[in-house]
């Protein structure tokens, strides 16, 4: 799995890049038919945005997740990625 990083008014610390890394491989153990990941990084005045786009085979899969702290908005997102790629997974399964 390929994973680009991309940062919009935030510089990408090496923290911050382990941090997603670590993050998706647990993603990938539920589910590893996923090529590659865009995360986005936005800081919005006092609103820390988390977005990415999974390509799994059979589509795509989009979340996004803001909060206050980085780490915190990196944690929904994974959430959010969690449970639809667990319905991906469900739906492969039925076809």
């Amino acid at each position: 799995m390929q994973i680009n990083l991309t940062g919009h008014h935030i510089e990408i610390t090496d923290a911050l890049r382990d941090y997603v890394n670590t993050k998706f491989a647990k993603l990938e153990r539920h589910f590893d038919h996923i090529s590659n990941v865009h995360v986005i990084l936005n800081v919005e005045k006092l609103t820390q945005k988390a977005e990415a786009t999974l390509h799994v085979s059979g589509g795509e899969i989009y979340a996004d997740s803001e909060h206050e702290d980085m780490y915190a908005a990196i944690d929904g997102l994974i959430n959010k990625l969690d449970r639809q790629v667990i319905k991906h997974k469900e739906k492969m399964k039925r076809h």
